[in-house]
């Protein structure tokens, strides 16, 4: 078995005590995104809670080899790279009906939310829900909602994945891109559906467009093979686990974060804390 640790709070934990089972959170094969590379693998963890209608269309079309040999024709460093188009272009899609735009969601108690920082101005919380970084309503306004739920939204951050579209809110389809970088124009524009847990390394390492052309990649690498962990074979499945956000080790590797970024801290900077083995 191998194994990789992703995000500081790893070494945090290895120099102290071993972090009991209920600090972990196994990610459901359903769930995750295997996209493999010749820069190397990168998997992903699907929320269906946050864009259920884009996990559904990725899922099917990744589990029916859409994917295999797609180029990832557009890739500006620090922003994003995409890919998903079986022209090369940008301009294609599958044979599946476009899908609406899914920008925010409504969080219930039983979702996960762990608050990180203060409140902002406007009332507005943020902090993680699962992998996902949002900013969301309080609790209290669930007693208010019809439904008793609160409004959330899933933010751009370094590794989360991300509908593309045109010019139309509803106009996604089969074409999506992996941020790395943060970009907070894309919040409630674009919809994001999940989040690298392991590989941003390699989304890094893609090979970028030129600027003046908007980033269109001469010669681009490709997706080799993207499945979600379920329809793979048993022996080249990975499994992946998430350091649960409210444990005391990984509050103290935020904090420290905090504390370091000062007056510029963003949600964006807490990167979730992961162990894959495969």
């Amino acid at each position: 078995m191998r194994t990789l640790w992703v995000a500081a709070v790893a070494t945090a934990m290895m120099a102290g005590a071993p972090a009991a089972a209920q600090d972990w959170r196994p990610v459901a094969p359903e769930n995750l995104l295997v996209i493999d590379t010749a820069k190397g693998r990168i998997l992903a963890e699907l929320d269906p809670r946050a864009a259920p209608r884009a996990v559904e269309r990725i899922r099917t079309l990744a589990d029916q080899g859409f994917y295999d040999g797609l180029k990832f024709h557009r890739v500006i460093p620090d922003f994003m790279a995409q890919t998903g188009d079986p022209e090369g272009t940008g301009a294609g899609g599958s044979e599946l009906p476009d899908i609406p735009g899914e920008f925010e969601f409504r969080r219930g108690r039983g979702d996960p939310f762990v608050r990180i920082g203060d409140p902002a101005a406007s009332g507005l919380q943020r902090g993680l829900l699962g992998s996902m970084a949002v900013t969301t309503q309080p609790d209290a306004q669930m007693m208010v909602t019809a439904d008793f739920k609160a409004s959330a939204m899933a933010l751009f951050c370094p590794g989360v994945l991300g509908m593309a579209r045109n010019g139309d809110p509803d106009s996604a389809n089969s074409q999506f891109f992996i941020m790395t970088g943060r970009n907070d124009n894309l919040d409630g524009a674009y919809t994001p559906f999940g989040r690298v847990l392991a590989g941003l390394d390699a989304v890094r390492a893609l090979k970028s467009g030129s600027e003046a052309e908007d980033g269109r990649v001469v010669d681009p690498d490709v997706m080799t093979r993207v499945r979600t962990a379920a329809a793979l074979p048993e022996a080249d499945r990975p499994t992946v686990r998430v350091q649960t956000p409210a444990n005391a080790a990984f509050l103290a590797e935020v904090e420290r974060v905090r504390t370091a970024a000062g007056p510029r801290f963003d949600i964006c900077d807490v990167q979730p804390a992961v162990e894959v083995a495969d």
